[in-house]
């Protein structure tokens, strides 16, 4: 046996072994903390399946649902007003072929009377609110309930103005942020001081997990950071169930099963 393999089994012996120890036993390592709010039903799109997605009357409809969080998409409008719209383009939510940013918010046009839900098709979603609404009337109606803002694009305005409602209603602890795009994430979370938490984007999601599996290797500690857990079953069909977890926890049972709860959950 080489002198560097007598030296080197040992020590990876070790490593391995306080690895699996740690990893049987985290809290020696990583103390627990109490959460700012425990979410386990989100209304995406605002509660899409049941009323017209991102309308007030959804969201009320969803909190009626018993919702712990309401997931919402913003743009910004022509003045630099956060609207709540899942889409840039108007074509499919209102039948307008101009964008948010090319129009002012007493300009942009109601949404159509009924929208197919993406993740079903066939199916669609009525209500008797047409409105788009802005974040800033959200936060004011629901001031103490999570919400979980999604950026869509790279607009650094849009970032910051979301970050400063977010400052004015004293909300830090209680909204969180979410995109698909790293980049966009990275942005989101240097405009937020304190930090809110983050949704954790794509691969990112999958970051904690070598630390899980050993638990000595240097990493960066993501202490806000949520991972969004799928339920396909937890709904009826047409639906989707969503719960916020953070990434060291393990998911509880199917929230959406035990509250009965309808369309809400739906992409």
């Amino acid at each position: 046996m080489s002198p560097l393999l007598y030296y080197a089994l040992p020590v990876l012996g070790s490593y391995v072994m306080l690895s699996i120890f740690f990893l049987r036993r985290p809290r020696l390592l990583h103390a627990p903390r109490a959460p700012a709010f425990c979410a386990q039903l989100a209304a995406h799109r605002g509660g899409s399946g049941e009323k017209l997605e991102n309308t007030m009357e959804a969201l009320e409809n969803s909190m009626a649902q018993r919702a712990d969080l309401l997931e919402l998409d913003c743009q910004l409008t022509r003045e630099g007003v956060v609207v709540v719209s899942h889409d840039q383009n108007l074509s499919r939510q209102s039948g307008v072929n101009r964008d948010v940013g090319s129009l002012d918010f007493e300009e942009l046009p109601l949404y159509k009377e009924e929208l197919e839900v993406y993740f079903s098709p066939g199916h669609f979603a009525r209500g008797s609110d047409r409105r788009m609404v802005r974040l800033e009337d959200v936060f004011q109606r629901f001031p103490r309930t999570p919400v979980s803002v999604e950026v869509k694009g790279e607009n650094d305005k849009l970032i910051h103005q979301i970050a400063r409602l977010v400052k004015h209603f004293d909300r830090s602890e209680i909204t969180i942020w979410a995109s698909e795009k790293n980049s966009v994430m990275k942005k989101c979370k240097a405009a937020s001081l304190p930090a809110v938490p983050a949704v954790l984007p794509g691969s990112a999601a999958l970051r904690p997990y070598p630390r899980e599996v050993l638990p000595l290797l240097p990493a960066h500690h993501h202490q806000q950071d949520l991972l969004p857990v799928l339920l396909p079953s937890a709904e009826p069909a047409g639906s989707c169930g969503f719960q916020m977890v953070d990434h060291e926890e393990e998911p509880g049972p199917a929230p959406g099963a035990a509250r009965r709860a309808g369309g809400i959950l739906v992409p």
